[in-house]
């Protein structure tokens, strides 16, 4: 044979798949689109007619545009990656229980079980501070709630009311939100957090938290979670979306499956009004400095997810497993 010719012939499938293909350019604005547009489309209402954000109308466009994460994440399925099977790229983006069942169960009563106490600690701490001021034998700002609402008269006593509220809280209304939840997470813990982790894991944990943060905007530029910032609510609520997803962020890298994040994104949108439901109608609470979502509770859960990366730092997804990548 002469010099210029090899005496056996290269193996085709070595020569043709080298590794997993890269994930398109496509990927994220594919999601980024489908995930935005969509919810400013179902906020349309909202902006459009008028609708008050604790209007039931109101509610129910919320927990519709929690959805539109999860469609962006079939968005980018669809159009870049059907040659990956349906269950490939479910376990992929983190929809089974992940690197140790056990460790992943664990992980879900933990985030149960854990944001409530975070919630009271942060109720706590903003009254030892001077933010939060509490009325636990009146339950004024409650009781006023319930009169606004035009749902009935006020109870005279209602403390049984609260106690009814915070065991729902606690026990049912997470499992309710989780629903919802899911359509969440799947997209910015299941899908966005793996796929960014190719640029480093803290950058993919800052900036997934950002989008995440900035989705909101079509009811945070109204002032919604922090009415008494208007539209600054928006940037506001950004702050605290990196830091509760850095948590969620943990969650989902430590345990490879995204229901841990799904649990704790449920309960603690389950916990969300507890200042509301303590609080003194003398006193309104400032709920960008008071609770779980203001800054007592950005300092609480900055300090957890310190302790949390460093105590069982999780490791990156290995490349040819993170959504995206074609095997």
């Amino acid at each position: 044979m002469s010099p210029t010719t090899p005496d056996r012939l290269p193996d085709p499938a070595a020569v043709e798949s080298p590794g997993p293909r890269p994930a398109s350019r496509a990927d994220l604005p594919v999601f980024l689109a489908t995930a935005f547009g969509l919810s400013w489309l179902a906020a349309l209402p909202i902006w459009l007619g008028g609708v008050p954000l604790d209007a039931p109308l109101a509610q129910l466009i919320g927990v519709a545009m929690m959805a539109t994460p999860t469609l962006g994440v079939l968005a980018v399925w669809r159009i870049g990656h059907r040659d990956l099977p349906r269950r490939e790229w479910a376990a992929r983006t983190g929809l089974g229980m992940g690197i140790s069942r056990r460790r992943t169960l664990a992980l879900v009563v933990a985030a149960w079980l854990g944001v409530p106490v975070l919630a009271v600690l942060a109720v706590a701490v903003s009254v030892a501070i001077g933010v939060l001021e509490v009325d636990l034998r009146g339950f004024s700002l409650f009781r006023l709630a319930i009169a606004r609402s035009g749902s009935g008269a006020p109870p005279g006593d209602p403390a049984m009311l609260v106690l009814v509220q915070m065991a729902s809280a606690l026990l049912a209304t997470p499992l309710i939100n989780a629903i919802p939840a899911l359509g969440e997470e799947w997209g910015w813990r299941g899908w966005l957090l793996p796929y960014l982790t190719r640029y480093g894991t803290w950058r993919a944990i800052v900036l997934s938290g950002v989008i995440w943060g900035l989705w909101h905007a079509p009811l945070t530029l109204l002032g919604y979670n922090y009415a008494r910032l208007g539209a600054w609510a928006a940037p506001a609520f950004v702050g605290f979306c990196v830091i509760a997803g850095a948590i969620f962020a943990w969650l989902r890298l430590y345990s490879g499956s995204v229901w841990p994040p799904v649990i704790a994104h449920a309960a603690v949108n389950a916990w969300a009004g507890f200042p509301m439901l303590v609080g003194d109608a003398a006193a309104p609470p400032n709920l960008f400095l008071a609770g779980l979502f203001g800054l007592v509770g950005w300092a609480l859960l900055a300090v957890l997810a310190v302790i949390l990366f460093r105590v069982r730092p999780p490791a990156a997804p290995d490349p040819a497993d993170r959504p995206g990548t074609a095997g």
